[in-house]
């Protein structure tokens, strides 16, 4: 039997007769009555009274809840598909570095949620080595972060910001002053600190500022410990600007002025396979939103 068949079936029922049945399915009476009698001959049952053909017979009768139950379902899984293939819904992995959970997702998810509000999202953050493994590895659809540690050609990157790398040290600290605020400092004016190593501080290397790196006196990965060490004045680390917060009571973020350093940060997805309608939705909305509203 054929799906329109069964709608036909229907439509005979809900408008009470042929004629205007067939008006509704676009059809002459005649082509509607052979799609009925053709659906009567698959099931070898006549649904309709040979006398008043919109009067159903008790097996037509037995079979209308059924019909009536699958036409609902399909229409369902059908919308349903059309919604997904739109964009419209459906579930997205994003992984991201923390710095961008904390400032610059926010307000993207807030305007792609607005848009598509039946897509639901699963947010990951990890430092930038899981976040490129995690997309490496299919866990997630899209990533967000610098993409230094990934072979540019398993990826397609777009950028989205140029951050800054600059010094974080306590308010009260020597380095913090009128002339480094206006000017920034020069990483041989961190020598004589004690030196925090935290992930980021891979983009020191292969500068003159590398140095830091070797003479670290702490080793942090873990964002929420790096700053209990800070505000304990146990030493000074370099960060990118969106790593720090910007309500900050304590700490302060200067800029590093040489070696004058930015990181990367785009989103990226793998570059040999097709992500699903609703990633390729964020990953379009995600580039407009950040070129036109986002200011670092």
């Amino acid at each position: 039997m054929k799906l329109q068949q069964l709608r036909h079936f229907l439509f005979v029922v809900e408008e009470g007769g042929f004629r205007v049945a067939a008006n509704r399915a676009n059809r002459t009476q005649a082509a509607l009555s052979a799609s009925i009698k053709e659906l009567e001959k698959t099931l070898d049952q006549r649904l309709f009274e040979s006398g008043n053909k919109a009067t159903l017979t008790p097996f037509g009768e037995s079979c209308l809840p059924k019909i009536q139950q699958f036409i609902s379902v399909y229409q369902a899984f059908e919308e349903d598909l059309r919604a997904t293939a739109a964009g419209d819904k459906g579930k997205i992995r994003i992984a991201s570095v923390p710095s961008l959970v904390t400032k610059l997702l926010p307000s993207v998810l807030v305007a792609y949620s607005k848009k598509y509000p039946d897509i639901e999202i699963v947010l990951i953050d990890d430092n930038a080595v899981g976040v490129a493994n995690r997309l490496l590895t299919g866990e997630v659809d899209l990533a967000l972060g610098n993409c230094t540690s990934i072979n540019q050609t398993d990826i397609d990157f777009t950028p989205l910001i140029s951050d800054p790398i600059g010094v974080v040290c306590l308010k009260s600290n020597a380095l913090n002053n009128e002339s480094s605020q206006s000017q920034g400092l020069k990483w041989q004016q961190l020598m004589a600190e004690p030196f925090i190593y935290n992930g980021t501080c891979r983009l020191l290397e292969n500068t003159p500022a590398e140095v830091l790196n070797r003479k670290a006196r702490y080793t942090v990965e873990n964002i929420t410990s790096l700053f209990s060490l800070l505000r304990n004045d146990l030493g000074i680390t370099t960060l990118p600007k969106l790593a720090f917060p910007s309500n900050e009571p304590e700490l302060v973020w200067i800029n590093l002025l040489d070696p004058s350093l930015n990181r990367q940060i785009g989103i990226f997805k793998l570059a040999d396979k097709s992500i699903s309608p609703p990633a390729q939705a964020f990953y379009e909305l995600c580039v407009t939103y950040v070129q036109e509203h986002y200011l670092l």
